[in-house]
């Protein structure tokens, strides 16, 4: 097979403008820390691979025309989340790709979320395959990240509904309900942080993450599911209570030194994890994760008012344990450079994503949609 390869550098990144001084950089590539440990300044290095092998065997994919067999002709694409470089916390230093494919760094319209894209010929031979190679740096993110104020188009644009994401009807009503007679804006954030904790519960069953439908949650009253559901929530109640709000969709990327099941590490490719992150004046983008205590609750089997769930709920109220990496912010993202505006199986790109001349393959069923993603941290 015709293989390719993209190579991206730091420089080429665009890393001399990540906001970091130096006394706070990263330590070059080939010097992180050992194993499970931050060097002086903090930062821990990972590397994140991504296989993927694209094939169309019967009855595999959602959507589209099925075909039947082995599919050997038509064009295919593939889209794959890239980590972005985020604040003080996270820095992408390199990017390898090698396919058969043509693979292009590509920005959606709407987010700028940078996303990896690769296409393959109509006559280009099954199984497709790529191989995606990310070098990141992390250290733990604690309080709000300095950073400007938000520009009058940032916070409408942070504060604005999406088609998952509402911030009218039921959703304004239970923000309005839970942050009454509360003005400042940390004090509104805490109690719609203490109300998603409280009155959600984890669903081991939801399929993936969970679709992130925060007014059908409401509606229904049913308010269990996975980190998309929970935190998709919490950036909805927050959206309405007139704070500028986000998810971020990420992949855990080490073990966890709060609890075993907040990691991850070896083979990921089923660590997926989105956050929230609300922005406050005095703090900038502070972070927040009530999933994760939920998740504690129920894989740890420990009552919500437990001393190790208290304290976690207190620590994921303004800190991020960075053992995970973030990808974007994009909610109902529309695919760059797909055709007629094609979408992932989710609101979301959190998973990889692809389409062939006979649909889309479920991301959830690894079995047909053949990925792998594996994480390791760098040594010195």
């Amino acid at each position: 097979m015709d293989r390719r390869a993209l190579l991206l550098t730091p420089a080429l990144l665009g890393l001399a403008s990540t906001g970091a001084g130096a006394a706070d950089a990263p330590p070059p590539n080939g010097q992180a820390a050992a194993p499970g440990k931050a060097d002086g300044t903090g930062w821990r290095r990972f590397e994140v691979t991504t296989r993927v092998t694209l094939t169309d065997p019967e009855g595999t994919h959602t959507g589209g025309t099925n075909t039947g067999g082995t599919h050997t002709g038509g064009a295919a694409q593939l889209w794959l989340p890239l980590v972005q470089t985020a604040g003080g916390y996270q820095l992408r230093q390199a990017l390898r790709c090698e396919a058969g494919g043509q693979a292009a760094v590509v920005r959606d319209a709407q987010y700028g979320a940078e996303v990896l894209r690769v296409e393959w010929a109509a006559d280009s031979p099954a199984p497709r395959t790529a191989e995606v190679v990310q070098t990141v740096a992390t250290r733990d993110r604690t309080g709000g990240e300095a950073a400007l104020p938000l520009t009058a188009a940032e916070r409408r644009f942070w504060l604005q509904p999406t088609e998952s994401v509402p911030v009218d009807g039921i959703v304004r009503d239970t923000a309005e309900r839970i942050v009454a007679g509360r003005t400042a804006p940390r004090d509104r954030l805490r109690a719609i942080y203490d109300w998603v904790v409280d009155n959600t519960s984890r669903n081991p069953d939801t399929p993936g993450c969970g679709l992130g439908d925060v007014r059908a949650m409401l509606e229904s009253g049913n308010l269990s599911g996975k980190c998309a559901d929970i935190n998709g929530l919490m950036t909805g109640l927050a959206r309405a209570a007139g704070l500028p709000a986000r998810d971020v969709y990420g992949i855990r990327v080490a073990a966890s030194r709060q609890f075993r099941t907040l990691g991850a590490s070896g083979d990921v490719s089923k660590a997926q994890h989105c956050r929230s992150e609300v922005f406050l004046e005095d703090t900038g983008w502070f972070p927040i994760d009530p999933a994760d205590v939920r998740k504690v609750v129920l894989e740890h089997k420990l009552a919500l008012d437990s001393e190790p769930v208290s304290a976690l709920r207190e620590q994921l109220f303004g800190n991020w344990e960075m053992n995970w990496v973030g990808y974007n912010s994009a909610t109902d993202i529309e695919l760059p450079g797909s055709l007629a505006g094609q979408r992932p199986n989710f609101a979301f790109l959190m998973y990889p994503c692809a389409f062939t001349a006979a649909g889309q393959p479920d991301c959830l069923d690894p079995a047909h949609f053949q990925y792998a993603i594996t994480a390791r941290e760098i040594a010195a």
